[in-house]
């Protein structure tokens, strides 16, 4: 198996050759400080035990702690400091040590990502059988929210280094050196079992909390269905609380990692300025690190969509340098599955590149299946060049696992569309209804309620949508949408177009 590269910052770490360059020079750090930066590395962002980097370094060999200590002092030396001007390795009282900001793959951001600890759940009741369930919970947890690139999760020694009955989540925060937990408890009142879990950031305020409460019939099952329910949620709640730190905190910040908080902001609200503004904000991080893959992501996205909503162009051929964007990010992506997401999207909608992309995004669903984004994304490559029933089984878990979810539309959409395809018109007005409402900027929510409700014989109501639609996009056409939606098979949005020239949307 070859071993893959790590980098951060300027750093490339080649595991391979035992070498470590920065902007191409090497940087000599010896055998023992390159087996423990690897190590470091491979946590993610994770906590790593004194134990642990003694094996790794002196393996098989007994060694007092102050030679780990003097290795670790020589190894921040020859890194330097941080670009925020801070130590690269951060010590973790009485647990041991952390690389901060390093991740493996080309993904990494400059500034500091988010770490999250799980938590021991509590055991009221006290009984070993739940105990042994609650550490299967968070064990099912961690490995879960590990597939995520967007935060760091503290090793399993990490987050079960604080056994207190009901920690102080502020010296727990500080202690471990993260800025989100997630903490849980369980009950078990006769055959029910009931399980809370709660994410706190690192001030003790609460950002989401849900409570489990079912018939005890299959533990497995449960314990499978409550990880992913959780999981799935974290995430978003993580980002939406690091939009608004970063707001706060960070005004007008020029480090990559805020760079891409700002823009994610504003490419969500689907308004067709505030894309534009994301991809201004997200070519500028690109030229400080042009092989970032996150921002070359979310750059190919931006200018996907603006195609696929049949928006003004921001260059001279939008399509072109979308697709070059989302090579690049698939170069540079080292398994992250968001990149993945996007750029095969980027493929899929732009360059046409349907049997590319429909592998990209399988790959990026494999990769991290709870990643409700992805999930999604999966869906749509279905949706126009795979199986309709895989794609409908996408969106509906999507649409199950993220009820609210500011993400929402893209699977309630998804949904609607599908039952457009077959012919199902009122139930694709009434998942397309519930996507409007989950986000009423989104287009083609507006693009299958027009559709649907004229092939129903609904006139004033496919005409009052397209009142809005030609609002909010004066220079709509049909030729615009078209162009913007995948062509491998014309059945996929036969449907919607015909539906749309009932209603008398201009052809071009």
């Amino acid at each position: 198996m070859v071993e893959p590269l790590y980098t951060f910052g300027d750093f490339v770490l080649d595991p391979r050759s035992g070498l470590l360059r920065r902007k191409g020079e090497s940087v000599e750090i010896g055998s023992r400080g390159l087996a423990l930066l690897q190590a470091l590395l491979e946590a993610r962002g994770g906590i790593v035990s004194k134990a642990e980097l003694i094996e790794r370094g002196w393996p098989n060999t007994i060694v007092e702690d102050s030679n780990l200590t003097v290795q670790i002092a020589s190894l921040r030396k020859a890194l330097g400091p941080s670009p925020d001007g801070r130590e690269w390795i951060t010590t973790i009282p009485r647990a041991g040590y952390r690389l901060v900001t390093a991740y493996a793959g080309a993904s990494s951001l400059t500034s500091t990502r988010p770490a999250l600890a799980v938590l021991p759940f509590i055991n009221l009741d006290g009984g070993s059988d739940q105990g042994y369930f609650a550490d299967g919970v968070v064990n099912e947890i961690i490995t879960a929210l590990s597939r995520f690139r967007s935060f760091a999760v503290v090793a399993r020694n990490g987050s079960f280094f604080n056994n207190l009955r009901f920690p102080d989540v502020r010296l727990v925060a500080k202690e471990l050196g993260v800025g989100y937990m997630l903490q849980g408890n369980i009950r078990r009142p006769g055959s029910r079992l009931r399980i809370s879990v709660q994410l706190v950031d690192g001030s003790g305020t609460h950002l989401w909390a849900h409570s489990f409460d079912e018939e005890l019939d299959d533990v497995s099952v449960f314990q499978d269905r409550i990880a992913e329910s959780v999981v799935s949620l974290v995430e978003p709640h993580i980002q939406a609380a690091e939009i608004e730190r970063s707001r706060r905190d960070r005004p007008g910040s020029t480090a990559s990692y805020d760079i891409y908080l700002q823009a994610l902001a504003k490419i969500s609200t689907e308004s067709e300025l505030d894309n534009a503004e994301a991809y201004a904000l997200l070519m500028r991080g690109i030229e400080a690190e042009p092989d970032n893959a996150l921002l070359l992501a979310h750059a190919a996205w931006a200018l996907e969509h603006r195609h696929t909503m049949g928006w003004p162009s921001l260059g001279e051929d939008d399509v072109g340098e979308c697709v070059a964007l989302a090579r690049r990010g698939l170069e540079h992506a080292a398994g992250d599955a968001m990149v993945m997401a996007h750029c095969g999207v980027a493929l899929l909608q732009t360059a046409k590149d349907y049997d590319w992309a429909l592998a990209v995004l399988q790959s990026a669903a494999e990769a991290n299946p709870n990643n409700l984004m992805v999930v999604v994304r999966a869906g749509l490559a279905h949706l126009h060049c795979g199986s309709l029933d895989e794609a409908l089984t996408h969106f509906q878990r999507a649409s199950r696992l993220s009820p609210g979810d500011r993400g929402a539309h893209f699977s309630l959409c998804g949904i609607a569309d599908v039952h457009l395809i077959h012919g199902n018109y009122a139930e694709a007005i009434t998942w397309a209804a519930r996507a409007l409402a989950s986000n009423p900027n989104f287009d083609p929510n507006l693009w299958v309620l027009i559709a649907a409700n004229a092939h129903l014989g609904r006139m004033e109501e496919a005409d009052r949508y397209l009142r809005e639609l030609r609002r909010r996009v004066p220079e709509v056409t049909i030729a615009r949408i078209k162009a913007g939606q995948p062509r491998k098979d014309p059945t996929r949005t036969a449907a919607l177009l015909e539906g749309l020239r009932k209603v008398g949307l201009k052809e071009g």
